[in-house]
């Protein structure tokens, strides 16, 4: 991931121009190849808009053969709404530039059917051979487009309730009145953004600065969906300082190191030229053969394990359970009787067992509740069964000591 630190919200914003405009121009669209643009609404991008404009009145970038998929779009208010993403967009950019009308593309959140309206959105984007630059804002709880906190990261274009959060936060481009916000809308899902060959955030103003920190300086979390840009291979952050008052200052130092010492060399971290160029020469590259299967020299990558989701069309089959077997301790004692005694079925069981002591005299055994008794020639043994302790009773009349005694502790 790169992170790209400005001093202020203009200078952030002229990058982020200045590195749309090189990307259309490294690609060097053309009617049948066009190069495909996805665009956020909202205050963050405003800045960025103006600077493309006054780039395209200068002449130095054309938008005819740029084609334009939007984030989304409120469900329920008109078309021309003054503060519907319609009026937003061609109020602050497309009015303005040269690009053509057909190839503007913006979720209609009054269709008949809104389901129907979001799988045709994803065809669209499929048709148009998928998106080569994902522009995009966040809002303070770290949603990308309008996926709120929660939402699946392997989620496509679809219908979305809104977090109080996000009305109360757009209540403003409403005159204040939170009534007045639409509380639902038409999105991109998380996996459609990140199916982007590439993905540039924009980030501004304190208030998105813990946001900017879940990301950067956390793990992947749905409940911070801008978080899902750690699995893009080329994603780029460009924030100003105060967007970053919650990183730490080591983390700050470290990304503003990497881009010094890359100016100083002379480098610039791009994408690959295959990915970048488009209708444009690409450079040599270097051909490895493909790894049979993921090794350590060939990784399978992290997005297709993890993102790479479908709808199932075979569910396999429940294997049947085996039939319950009881575990006796008995059946686990190399011991010929023991092995029948203390089953659940004491009625079928004899109660005298034969079995033979260590000086081979012959013996018979009785249980009586916890208690075996043993008897042999001229004396018997008692065993208690009581699970703390074994309790061993010898008496020997012939023996001018009478009875003895051992009391065997049990480990538990």
């Amino acid at each position: 991931m790169r992170l790209i630190i400005r001093d202020d919200a203009r200078a952030a914003s002229t990058y982020v121009a200045n590195y749309i405009v090189d990307r259309i121009k490294a690609f060097n669209p053309s009617p049948e190849n066009p190069f495909v643009l996805g665009l956020p609404t909202g205050s963050s991008p405003q800045g960025v808009y103006e600077i493309l404009v006054n780039k395209y009145k200068a002449g130095q970038i054309s938008f005819e053969n740029v084609v334009t998929f939007n984030m989304d779009e409120y469900v329920g208010i008109p078309r021309d709404h003054p503060e519907s993403y319609h009026s937003f967009m061609w109020k602050h950019f497309f009015s303005h530039v040269n690009i053509h009308p057909s190839n503007v593309h913006i979720l209609d959140g009054n269709a008949p059917n809104l389901e129907a309206e979001c799988v045709a959105y994803e065809d669209a984007i499929k048709r148009s051979g998928g998106i080569d630059l994902f522009l995009a804002g966040i809002g303070e709880d770290g949603h990308i487009a309008f996926n709120e906190p929660g939402s699946s990261l392997a989620s496509r274009t679809r219908v979305k309730t809104l977090a109080y959060d996000t009305i109360l936060a757009n209540s403003r481009f409403f005159g204040g009145d939170i009534d007045k916000v639409p509380r639902m809308a038409l999105t991109v899902g998380v996996q459609t953004v990140l199916e982007a060959r590439e993905v540039v955030v924009i980030i501004l103003g304190q208030r998105k600065s813990l946001a900017l920190q879940r990301c950067v300086e956390q793990g992947v979390n749905h409940m911070w969906t801008l978080s899902s840009l750690q699995l893009h291979p080329h994603p780029m952050i460009v924030v100003d300082e105060d967007a970053t008052l919650e990183l730490q200052v080591k983390t700050v130092k470290y990304f503003k190191s990497i881009e010094k010492v890359a100016q100083e060399a002379g480098f610039e971290q791009i994408l690959p030229s295959k990915v970048r160029t488009g209708n444009g020469p690409v450079a040599p590259q270097t051909k490895i053969s493909k790894a049979d299967s993921p090794t350590i020299l060939s990784p399978q990558p992290t997005t297709s394990r993890l993102l790479g989701a479908t709808p199932a069309t075979e569910y396999p089959i429940r294997s049947v359970s085996p039939d319950l077997v009881p575990d006796r301790m008995a059946s686990r004692i190399p011991e010929p009787g023991l092995n029948t005694r203390l089953t659940p079925n004491p009625e079928q069981q004899d109660p005298v067992l034969e079995v033979t002591d260590p000086y081979n005299a012959p013996m018979h055994s009785h249980l009586y509740g916890a208690v075996i008794v043993c008897f042999t020639e001229g004396s018997y043994t008692v065993w208690s069964t009581l699970p703390w302790l074994l309790y061993i009773k010898t008496l020997a009349p012939e023996d001018n000591q009478g009875s003895r005694d051992t009391i065997v502790p049990l480990s538990l």
